[in-house]
């Protein structure tokens, strides 16, 4: 099977929607054992060798989101995420995409930026010895990694960036270097250290701080999509989604939950593979300030017919090599069932997931409210925090949506009853 739209999948049986998925990422048996695994995929042995003081593993829901087609491509797409309404969310927003034929997806090269602190230095001097040094340094960092120059990617470019500070004026060398499928961020680091003592001796200064950037704007990925402007619910519904837009890409307290809402879909994705979130939101924080005003990552306008037209920009630094992806067993399985053969194609399908939650979002918003739908799953946990088994949970929740009384109490009380 190579088609992501799955009619009423949320409602089928675990069973039902491994067998769904396994036939779809053609998993294996081993494949789905780690999925069926309770304790998530990672012993406490693992977990140990993974971090420092480890005490235990926590595990967070697995889910994947249908209907996704990038770039004419089909996609199931793996989500980890502990709120309600995220994956329905963003596995809708993909179903009206995909009328006008899904999202259109680009990504750069994957350029990581490496910084070297030099202080104690003139800096106009040194700036001129560092250019004429550059292939020298070049050399040098490229010879810390066999793996990138053998693919003939590695450190490219040597530049110089004056900053001032309340101590005075400070050199910045940076170092440009194509990580290829790689996150990078281990790789730059070793090249900075390596390229330090060199630059130290050219400049007569002092390297203090050598280590990456993860404002990765050499690394941005740009999608769009189009939906229809009747499967959207007519064009006062569109203007009203823009007129949303409008608000959160002037108001900065509307922004941030906007585009928190975007990373509810990116970060999702990132956390199934094995992906450093905290980077990715940073470096999209800071994007959405690159004017000096905080904005909206995403633009809602439309077109010549009145369609409701998305594009969502933001820095991504993404890897299918390397790093927790390549040690952590759920995250192997949920690369597999993605099957993005570059980190270029993985950041194509976590831009596009973040605009088709962005759209969810702002079209729920726009019309009968966030809450509506969030409400009701959120009833589904209240109902099984009070202990009420899959098959009263349903009842409950009727219950208290019909009564618009939707609390841990009143889900106990109604469990009492039953």
């Amino acid at each position: 099977m190579t088609d992501s739209s799955i009619s009423k999948f949320f409602e089928k049986s675990r069973k039902d929607r491994l067998d769904i998925v396994a036939n779809f990422a053609n998993l294996s048996d081993e494949d789905l054992e780690i999925l069926q695994n309770d304790n998530g995929g990672i012993s406490f042995d693992k977990a140990d060798k993974m971090i420092e003081n480890a005490i235990g593993t926590f595990s967070l829901p697995l889910g994947v989101a249908t209907n996704f087609k990038i770039n004419g491509k089909d996609y199931v797409v793996p989500m980890v995420i502990e709120e309600p309404s995220v994956i329905a969310a963003a596995s809708k927003g993909a179903k009206i995409a995909r009328i006008k034929g899904g999202f259109e997806v680009s990504a750069d090269e994957s350029f990581s930026i490496g910084q070297i602190q030099m202080l104690d230095v003139d800096i106009p001097s040194a700036v001129s010895q560092i250019k004429n040094s550059s292939n020298e340094l070049i050399q040098l960092a490229n010879s810390k990694s066999n793996t990138l120059s053998k693919m003939g990617k590695g450190a490219k470019e040597v530049s110089c960036k004056e900053i001032d500070t309340p101590s005075g004026k400070m050199l910045i060398v940076e170092l440009l270097i194509d990580v290829g499928d790689a996150m990078g961020a281990n790789v730059t680091n070793t090249m900075c250290e390596a390229i330090s003592p060199l630059i130290e001796k050219i400049t007569g200064g002092k390297a203090l701080l050598r280590i990456l950037s993860n404002y990765s704007t050499r690394r941005i990925a740009k999608a769009k999509a189009v939906f229809e402007k009747e499967a959207v619910g007519g064009k006062q519904v569109v203007d009203n989604i823009i007129s949303a837009f409008e608000f959160a890409d002037n108001d900065v307290y509307r922004a941030v939950t906007h585009n928190k809402g975007i990373m509810n879909g990116t970060i999702a994705v990132a956390n199934a593979v094995g992906q450093d979130s905290r980077a990715i939101e940073a470096a999209a924080n800071a994007y959405a300030a690159q004017s000096g005003k905080y904005r909206s990552l995403s633009k809602w306008s439309k077109d010549d017919d009145g369609n409701l037209v998305g594009t969502l920009e933001i820095p991504l630094s993404v890897g299918i090599v390397g790093g927790i992806a390549n040690v952590h067993p759920v995250a192997k399985v949920c690369t597999k069932i993605l099957g993005a053969s570059s980190a270029q194609e993985l950041a194509c399908v976590m831009t596009a997931t973040g605009l088709a939650q962005n759209y969810s979002a702002i079209r729920a918003l726009a019309t009968e409210g966030i809450q509506k739908g969030h409400m009701r799953l959120h009833a589904r946990n209240l109902a099984a925090a009070a202990g009420a088994t899959s098959e009263q949970i349903d009842d409950i929740v009727r219950k208290m949506i019909e009564e618009k009384k939707i609390s841990l109490d009143r889900a106990k009380e109604l469990l009492g009853q039953i």
